[in-house]
């Protein structure tokens, strides 16, 4: 999609006008303009001087808005810019010189008039000098605020009238009304005398034509104001853009501007700084804040071989790091990008109020007009007449219909990027709120996509060390996810395996090596079971196992059988809590695996979906989506190439962070987290903006279909209402921003369950951190020497109710005490004491 700033236009009609115009530019195939960002989004194969040109010819100007290059690290300045506000600074000058003029119109007019207040004795029974002098100060106050008529003149003689042009008929025709009243004032005292000319002070409305422009611009400023914060989010992210970075040129480190940083440079961050562009970390250990990007409020841990992202903060350490992505590249970029394109384009349920906004003013000035000829066929004066048709002119406003969707999106989409969720269009915020089946990946999204060793089931007379310790002896030399799961339980539990000789793979699903010339032997149980016997004991752990959906590996040393160990694809932190907010929402779950059914089904029932569908081949996934779509719009979850079909086919892809960057580039919505938690985040954001939308349109149509009636003078035969061309001003002001200001209710909306669910980013670190603290004491221990103490303690320790878990360690003496529940210090010190080992301290 390409970006236009576009400039000029003052309300809905007018970039409906600029959105027909360049709709008709050949090679255009679709234009989307946002009133709130004064920009335009363009696809299609017309150059940019054909899309400019009809947009100058609709009476607009446009500049092609400026993208982040290669190495230019600083064009966001454009971006920036195009988002400050400088309306409103430029309005609120008007508005101070308007209200000194409007103060002295109105003692004239009113204070005078009607109060009786002092004038000078010049102006006394001098009529037409008290009318000269309100001509005078009105005509000051519109020439202040010509904008308006200059803009809807022009539209007006272009065929294509707008906001400006309702307030300026309005105000004008309110202004030569009482100038020919002044004329015929005149007129009146040269024959009749002063008295004569006192019968026309009445029809002077010069006040009102003052009034009615002053207003407007009270209301334009408090509109621009307002507008100015549902862009906030974008201009925050901005803002982040790093302006320098210290590379390292030669044996100098040297700081330049961070548009020359080139990909491969070597750039160093000092604790406090900010990462200037996205890169891996070749030297150095430090905790990066992220917030920034994925909303996570705690540091992550960086170490070399680690990637850095852009606009992060380094917390506490030195890091040296390769530049990767630069420039548009950055995922600060691209993060932009997403925003930016989504403002730019328009939702589905914009379509009606466009199409109305595109004739709403031309049927406003019919109305007017019909109005006023209406009044004067039923008798009424020519006083009256005019005035109800200046008050439907000046109460009409098609800026509330106009803004009614893009505040709420805009708003919508910036509160879920400062949450970590991007969604790249408008269309993909309205649809996302009306999911009714959700499709989950079940590798990478509901599970962690790496197995962990998740049991160890040693035989009678071996321990659990033992068994892990020779797991890891044969398994050090294989490149089997399994393999790594055991090699990292072995890290965990702080095992040193022996080095294993004669590694080799055999065929049937094993491995085999010697160690000190003892033979080792791991594999599945149909291979194990053809070197050794399993007792009833062990088939029936093994069954268990496999129907959690769990892998049991089998280890053999010597002709000995030493036990199992059981590995899993274990489920994500919080991905129960996340399949239960959405079918708590209403919406159907559904697992989609590759896996084995047995598997499946295991993984399945943990997680509490409400379907699985295993046994699904890569290129299967797009079939199965568009199946479920004939029971409702669907929602496909996933992050993995063979996910991207399957993606694009739903009617709302939404991709995981630490997916493939074919995934991302499928989907409508990237999760930046990976937390699965996000999606019914999404969900339910995009339902409260839709919600929102629909409370904004409500108000649009309903302010116009009641504020018109009234206005022409429908409600005097029969309840009396009227309303003045200055209150109707005043209310036309108030619809924009009172639409604009529901829209940023949305910046406080909990995007998590409303009752404080347990899967909100917070509560989960937050439990993180009660669980790190308080639930894990390490003890240090004098007089364990072999792995028999260690087993002795063990034993001891997890003998202890509360306590789940004990590793010692003789090497380190010390004891890693994992525990469900608080168990005092003295209880823990004891029952190491009891077995004739020292402790010497607790943490």
């Amino acid at each position: 999609m390409k970006q236009y700033n576009v400039t000029g236009m003052s309300c809905a009609a007018c970039s409906n006008r600029v959105e027909k115009a360049v709709s008709k530019v050949p090679g255009v195939s679709s234009c989307a303009v946002s009133l709130l960002t004064n920009s335009m989004g363009v696809e299609g194969t017309a150059s940019d001087v054909d899309v400019i040109a009809a947009v100058e010819a609709a009476g607009y100007g446009a500049s092609v808005k400026g993208e982040p290059k290669a190495h230019d690290g600083g064009a966001f300045a454009e971006q920036e810019e195009s988002l400050k506000d400088h309306e409103t600074p430029m309005l609120k000058k008007r508005l101070i010189y308007s209200l000194g003029f409007l103060v002295a119109l109105m003692y004239v007019s009113m204070g005078h008039g009607m109060l009786g207040l002092p004038l000078p004795k010049f102006f006394e029974g001098n009529f037409a000098a008290v009318g000269v002098v309100e001509m005078l100060l009105s005509g000051i106050i519109m020439v202040i605020n010509q904008k308006f008529f200059i803009s809807g003149g022009k539209s007006l003689l272009g065929g294509a009238p707008n906001m400006d042009t309702l307030v300026a008929l309005g105000s004008f025709s309110a202004f030569i009304y009482s100038v020919l009243t002044l004329l015929l004032m005149t007129d009146a005292a040269l024959i009749g005398g002063a008295l004569a000319a006192a019968q026309f002070m009445d029809g002077f409305y010069f006040e009102s034509a003052a009034m009615i422009v002053t207003l407007i611009t009270i209301g334009k400023m408090l509109e621009a104001r307002s507008k100015g914060k549902t862009t906030d989010a974008l201009k925050s992210l901005m803002s982040l853009a790093p302006k320098t970075a210290v590379v390292i040129r030669g044996d100098e480190e040297v700081t330049v501007p961070v548009q020359e940083v080139a990909i491969g440079d070597i750039f160093v961050v000092r604790p406090g700084e900010t990462i200037p562009v996205d890169g891996t970390v070749i030297e150095g250990t430090s905790a990066v804040n992220e917030a920034a990007l994925t909303g996570e409020s705690l540091p992550v841990d960086k170490t070399a071989g680690d990637s850095v992202s852009s606009a992060t903060l380094n917390q506490s350490g030195f890091l040296k790091c390769r530049a990767d992505r630069v420039g548009a590249d950055t995922t600060l970029a691209q993060i932009i990008k997403l925003v930016s394109d989504a403002a730019a384009t328009k939702a589905p349920i914009a379509k009606m109020a466009d199409r109305v906004s595109g004739v709403f003013v031309p049927i406003v000035i019919a109305a007017a007009a019909l109005t006023t000829a209406v009044w004067l066929w039923l008798g009424a004066d020519m006083t009256s007449a005019v005035s109800h048709g200046i008050a439907v002119l000046v109460i009409s406003c098609p800026c509330a219909l106009g803004l009614a969707t893009p505040v709420a999106i805009m708003a919508g989409t910036g509160r879920a990027a400062k949450n970590g969720i991007l969604f790249k269009t408008s269309e993909a915020v309205e649809l996302a709120g009306r999911v009714e089946i959700a499709a989950l990946d079940k590798t990478g999204t509901i599970t962690r996509g790496e197995p962990q060793v998740t049991d160890i089931f040693p035989v009678d007379g071996v321990s659990e060390r033992e068994l892990l310790e020779t797991a890891a002896a044969l398994e050090a030399k294989s490149e089997h996810p399994l393999a790594k799961a055991v090699m990292l339980r072995a890290e965990q539990e702080r095992i040193s395996a022996p080095e294993a000789e004669d590694f080799r793979a055999v065929s049937g699903n094993g491995v085999e090596a010697h160690v000190n010339g003892v033979r080792l032997i791991g594999g599945s149980r149909k291979f194990i079971s053809s070197v050794a016997e399993l007792s009833k004991e062990m088939l029936e752990a093994a069954d268990r196992f496999a129907d959690e959906g769990k892998t049991p590996l089998f280890f053999i040393k010597g002709e000995k059988l030493l036990g199992m160990i059981a590995v899993a694809d274990v489920l994500k932190e919080d991905s129960r809590e996340a399949i239960a907010s959405l079918k708590k929402m209403g919406i159907r779950v559904v697992m989609l695996t590759g896996d084995n059914r047995r598997t499946a089904e295991a993984v399945g029932r943990e997680a509490g979906v409400d379907e699985v569908i295993a046994d699904v081949l890569p290129d299967g996934k797009e079939a199965v989506i568009r199946r479920l779509q004939e029971s409702g719009r669907v929602a496909m979850v996933g992050d993995g190439i063979n996910d991207a079909p399957a993606l694009t086919r739903a009617d709302v892809g939404i991709a995981v962070g630490a997916g493939t960057d074919i995934a991302i580039d499928a989907a409508d919505v990237v999760i930046m987290k990976s937390r699965l938690s996000d999606v019914p985040a999404a969900i339910r954001l995009s339902r409260a903006t839709l919600k929102n939308i629909k409370e904004n349109l409500f108000w649009a149509f309903f302010y116009n279909v009641v504020g018109i009636p009234l206005a022409a003078g429908v409600w005097i035969p029969v309840f009396g209402w009227s309303l003045t061309p200055m209150f109707g001003a005043a209310a036309m002001s108030l619809s924009s921003v009172s639409v604009v200001m529901n829209a940023l209710r949305l910046n406080f909306f909990n995007l998590y369950d409303a009752d404080g669910i347990k899967n909100s980013p917070a509560a989960i670190q937050k439990h993180e951190e009660k669980e790190v603290h308080t639930m894990v004491k390490t003890m240090k221990i004098e007089g364990m020497s072999c792995g028999h103490c260690e087993a002795r303690v063990k034993k001891a320790l997890e003998a202890l109710p509360g306590v789940t878990e004990a590793v010692a360690d003789h090497e380190a003496c010390k004891a890693t005490v994992t525990m469900t529940e608080a168990v005092a210090d003295d209880v823990l010190r004891k029952a190491v004491e009891d077995q004739d080992y020292k402790v010497l301290g607790i943490e």
